[in-house]
């Protein structure tokens, strides 16, 4: 064993584990820096981990520190880490004693000052135009007048009073009212999903023709969540056109830039969305007016190159003198044209009639007369044949009918019995005693009545005998009757 050198025994500094030396650090720097502000710049950031907590570093010109954010914390930030972004984190420092590293765990998170939402907002409206959602050509045009407006609001704010007064001023239509926040954690969520809704709409009641996002004035802060990504996207993918009216006149924001339209104010999103109605009905009346005024000297005009053509036209006499005098000429050549073809037809008639001869008429007439011999002795024929068809098809139904008839069984003997009704009676049960029967024969008809007493020996037939019970030779006899043996 070795000896124990005299410095080392003559020490008297405490002896830590590397444990209980990382956890009292831990305790030290978590006593002396319970809360802190830090400022720097986002490197690293990744977005959120598998398990929903964030890791990323803060840094400036000369050191660095880990920060961690929670899952439960990240859901409640209002402004998310982006890299390169110089922000404010609020929280606390600690130490991480398995890497013997000390971070900051952060509670909230703000960019540092409107210089740094400005970057951000640069560097996302580079990304989102190298992507083409702000191109021109990605543009819809507005209705003219939009049969359904969905305006996209909060409900509670002057924004939506001052859009529904100007269209009712401008020209009276239906609107629908998505209320949203238009302000805090939930405000891009909420409009995003309100643009969303709308487009998803499958009912024509609530799919509208033109939406509106309005919002008033405001801070860059105030009007952030309109700048978010989420709110871009769910514009640019919008089949509906869009009016983006958030914020004053000079106030922007990426939505503005997505939109299909761009109002500097909401007043002024609702005069763009529909005409002046009483302009329109004074537009109207108008082209009315001159459509009237120009079918008119449309007709004027016509009428003229009509009159003026009509001049220059000759007379009606100089027209139909040479037709008449052509006709008069054809009615006096008439009479003669009649005799002349009445002639040539009856020298046609006799040269036909000069060809002719007795025998060929002779002739004609027998071959014609020997026709008419084969004609009715194949007619005669031909009858005969369906005559005796007919009559073996009616000579086999009426044996049929001869077999399957009740009049053969009756011939064999038997009788048939009916009613008073005439009905068939099929049963004995079936005769009340009394009731007037028609018995049927091969040979004729006779009446009969029911006998009475063959409906009681019927009862005595059906009735159950009682059975007498046999004698048991082993029974003693009757002591008070006497024997005959």
């Amino acid at each position: 064993m070795a000896s124990r050198s005299p410095q080392a025994t003559q020490t008297n500094l405490v002896e830590y584990t590397v444990s209980e030396l990382a956890f009292a650090l831990k305790q030290t720097v978590e006593d002396a820096y319970g809360l802190v502000r830090l400022r720097g710049e986002v490197s690293g950031y990744r977005g959120p981990h598998a398990s929903g907590h964030c890791y990323f570093t803060l840094k400036d010109e000369k050191a660095c520190i880990e920060a961690v954010v929670w899952r439960s914390t990240f859901a409640r930030l209002k402004f998310k880490p982006e890299e390169g972004l110089e922000v404010v984190a609020k929280g606390k420092i600690t130490t991480y004693p398995d890497r013997s590293k000390y971070q900051i765990v952060i509670d909230s998170i703000e960019p540092a000052g409107v210089g740094a939402l400005m970057a951000l907002l640069e560097q996302r409206k580079k990304k989102l135009a190298e992507e083409g959602l702000f191109d021109e050509a990605r543009k819809k045009p507005l209705p003219f007048l939009p049969r359904i407006i969905g305006v996209v609001t909060s409900p509670t704010g002057a924004v939506i009073r001052d859009i529904l007064h100007r269209l009712e001023d401008r020209f009276p239509s239906h609107v629908l009212l998505w209320p949203v926040r238009v302000q805090g954690e939930t405000c891009a969520a909420e409009v995003a999903a309100a643009i969303s809704g709308f487009n998803a709409a499958s009912s024509i009641l609530s799919r509208p023709d033109l939406i509106i996002v309005a919002r008033g004035g405001g801070s860059l802060e105030d009007l952030w969540g309109f700048n978010e990504e989420l709110v871009v996207r769910a514009a640019s993918a919008s089949a509906i056109p869009l009016i983006s009216a958030v914020g004053h006149e000079t106030d922007w924001t990426l939505i503005d830039l997505v939109a299909d339209h761009r109002a500097p104010t909401p007043t002024a999103a609702a005069e763009r969305a529909v005409p002046v109605r009483s302009e329109l009905l004074i537009a109207v009346s108008t082209f009315g007016v001159r459509g009237a005024g120009t079918l008119r000297r449309a007709l004027e005009n016509w009428r003229s190159r009509f009159l003026a053509s009509a001049r220059g036209l000759p007379r009606r006499d100089n027209l139909l003198g040479l037709p008449r005098q052509r006709l008069d000429a054809a009615s006096h050549k008439l009479p003669r044209a009649l005799l002349a073809n009445a002639a040539a037809h009856r020298s046609g008639l006799e040269r036909a009639g000069s060809r002719l001869r007795p025998h060929i008429l002779t002739r004609a007439a027998c071959e014609g007369r020997e026709k008419l011999i084969r004609l009715d002795r194949a007619k005669a024929r031909a009858l005969h044949a369906g005559l005796d068809r007919a009559r073996r098809r009616l000579d086999n139904q009426a044996k049929l009918l001869s077999t399957l008839g009740y009049h053969n069984v009756l011939a064999r003997g038997f009788a048939l019995i009916r009613n008073e009704a005439g009905a068939m009676v099929r049963s004995a049960s079936a005769v009340q005693p009394g009731a007037a029967l028609e018995i049927e024969f091969a040979d004729g008809h006779i009446g009969a009545h029911a006998d009475p007493r063959g409906a009681k020996e019927r009862e005595r037939l059906e009735k159950p005998v009682k059975e007498t019970p046999a004698k048991d030779p082993r029974r003693k006899p009757d002591e008070k009757q006497g024997s005959l043996l």
